[in-house]
């Protein structure tokens, strides 16, 4: 018995099975042909891919960024590229097993799926190519700016020493509280601008919802076409139309585009108030509060006329931290060469009174000084005359001199070098020095009420100014730096008009060559170890006289007076072995003559206007109206 099997098979069915098998087959027989497409077209994609990325390294150079699209289109190109190398490098294994003129394989298989890998790469790299011409979209090669950052880094010290408290403190009240106006005032070289630079870099490290930081640095000179060029840089505002606007005009451009932003405006070093309206600023306040300002002055008075929400003293370093930036400028190495170095660089850095200006101008000028006897000479230098040790007359001294220089008359100037004529860390009695300055004349009242009123006036002034510390109610006190530059002010910068000689609280045992005080105006021995003065100085330009606390001056030659013809102030208090002696013959005739004020004694001598206790002292003043205690 016979069985048959019976397959019936329609012509679809056939066509269908000869396309799939002549495919699969095409795969084999275009290999070898694709395999050299996909090495020709893979070059072609390569090239167009260098063109592409020299366009977008040119952009880039210019602050532009790549699209995100071309990014991607470069990162298919890449990987594309990794792919078809690797099949290139394959092929000549594959082409080898071909047989019958390439139209078949000795494993079929396996060139079926390698030519099919081939013939798809070869798609993939035509695409790219295609999708790679964008020559009719420039803008995707090398499109929009990259966002401005929020602010631009400024270069400053790489630590913030003894200000990182002071840095949170304030950067809390900016990005915290809804303080608008904040003010940093203190002595120049104290480390204001350094503080500044420190709150505008750290927008860039600590994220925060405002849109632009801008920095203004205003000085002395100021001049609002100024502070709006440097607002418009940074917002924008540039060209020959923006420059020809007037000061109004661009101040409504500046409103119009900072209005409704969240801007922080730094303004560094500013002497007087500038009217942010003028300048086209929108005033912080409780309708705008996205605003802030915020400012560096050597006056506290500017933090008062700028409207200051928040105010913040920068002071003076303490010893640990002064110390600390003094080590870190010198350098490890040198204070390790010499087992005595260390020690005596604190002293030298307590010559510096924390001011950081000061201490990293000396540390600077210290650190290649590796021998002892190099660092003995350095601090005899500095207290004999600071201002021809390295870097101070050159760099320091001119600094602090701006808040001199800004004083607003020459009466308030002189009143402030008068204070250099007592010791160093010397607390002051105002109604002392007061005195010291109605005798000298440069008060100027004609009643002594209003003398002493003014005077005390004047001290306000150079306490808000920074150039004098308010100790108590009744003193004050000169910074040692303020103190240094005050004598260089009146020793060299302005020596025809003032020329004084302070040798106050130097040690000295004996006074020095009468042959060196022809042209001295001032003369301050106060606070030594002076003996005897035996020698009759010639000073026909004399005005004041500081001989005071010498406690074991035991002579004072006759006739030590009668070459002063102009002195005006004498001082001669707390001379131990003279208080209850005789005076040297002629002190009488000082009172028939011009001096005005003679302090002889320091017991009670009643009270001052203000009701402070005054010691006794005899006030000439042979030619005025003031009334003479």
């Amino acid at each position: 018995m016979c069985s048959f099997f019976q397959i019936t098979c329609d012509g679809a069915f056939f066509n269908r099975c000869l396309d799939c098998f002549l495919g699969k087959a095409a795969y084999i027989r275009n290999l070898q042909d694709n395999l050299v497409a996909l090495d020709t077209e893979l070059e072609n994609l390569i090239a167009k891919k260098n063109d592409v990325m020299r366009r977008v390294v040119d952009a880039e150079r210019q602050q532009m960024r790549r699209l995100d699209g071309v990014q991607l289109w470069v990162s298919r190109v890449d990987a594309v590229k990794t792919g078809a190398d690797e099949l290139i490098t394959d092929g000549s294994e594959e082409i080898g097993k071909l047989c019958v003129g390439g139209y078949c394989s000795k494993n079929c298989r396996s060139s079926y799926k390698f030519g099919k890998q081939v013939a798809r790469k070869l798609r993939d790299v035509e695409t790219l190519i295609a999708e790679g011409v964008f020559e009719a979209v420039a803008t995707e090669v090398v499109p929009e700016r990259a966002p401005e950052p929020v602010a631009d880094e400024r270069p400053t010290e790489r630590k913030v020493v003894g200000l990182q408290s002071q840095l949170e403190q304030v950067w809390t009240c900016l990005v915290e509280e809804s303080t608008g106006i904040i003010g940093l005032y203190g002595m120049g070289g104290v480390g204001k601008t350094t503080l500044l630079t420190h709150i505008n870099n750290k927008f860039l490290e600590s994220p925060t919802n405002f849109d632009c930081v801008i920095w203004v640095v205003v000085s002395k000179d100021l001049r609002l076409e100024k502070i709006q060029e440097d607002i418009g840089k940074k917002i924008g505002l540039v060209g020959d139309s923006w420059k020809n606007k007037s000061v109004e005009e661009k101040a409504v451009e500046i409103f119009r585009s900072l209005r409704g932003n969240r801007t922080v405006l730094l303004l560094d070093d500013i002497w007087e108030r500038v009217d942010l309206t003028k300048v086209g600023v929108p005033l912080p306040g409780p309708k705008n509060t996205t605003s802030k300002v915020v400012f560096t002055t050597r006056f506290i008075d500017v933090c008062g006329s700028m409207e200051a929400d928040r105010k913040f003293l920068v002071a003076c370093l303490s010893e640990k931290d002064a110390w600390e930036l003094f080590r870190e400028k010198v350098g490890e190495e040198t204070l390790k060469s010499d087992h005595d170095i260390a020690e005596l660089a604190q002293i030298v850095a307590k010559e510096c009174g924390g001011l950081p200006l000061a201490l990293m101008t000396i540390g600077r000028a210290m650190a290649y000084r590796k021998k002892a006897e190099q660092w003995r000479r350095a601090i005899e230098e500095l207290r004999r005359s600071a201002s021809e040790f390295a870097g101070l007359g050159k760099e320091v001294y001119p600094l602090l001199k701006f808040s001199y220089d800004s004083l607003q008359n020459d009466t308030v100037r002189s009143c402030f070098l008068y204070c250099c004529l007592y010791p160093e860390d010397y607390g002051i009695l105002k109604w002392d020095l007061i005195d010291c300055w109605i005798g000298e004349g440069f008060l100027g009242e004609s009643d002594r009420f209003g003398a002493e009123n003014r005077g005390y006036d004047i001290l306000d002034t150079l306490v808000r100014a920074c150039l004098l510390e308010e100790l108590e109610d009744d003193k004050v006190k000169m910074h040692d730096v303020i103190r240094d530059m005050a004598i260089w002010i009146t020793c060299e910068i302005e020596k025809e008009k003032r020329n004084f000689l302070v040798c106050a609280g130097a040690g000295l045992k004996e006074a020095p060559d009468v042959k060196g005080l022809g042209n001295v105006r001032r003369l301050s021995l106060m606070q030594n170890q002076i003996e005897t003065l035996s020698e009759v100085p010639t000073c026909p330009h004399l005005l004041t006289l500081f001989l005071d606390f010498n406690e074991k001056l035991e002579m004072i030659a006759d006739g030590f007076f009668q070459f002063m013809p102009s002195l005006k102030v004498l001082r001669i208090s707390h001379c131990g072995q003279l208080e209850g002696f005789q005076l040297p013959i002629g002190m009488s005739e000082l009172v028939q003559r011009s001096v005005n004020l003679l302090f002889v004694e320091t017991h009670s001598g009643g009270t001052d206007f203000n009701g402070r206790m005054k010691p006794l002292k005899l006030l000439f003043v042979p030619v005025s109206n003031l009334v003479p205690e």
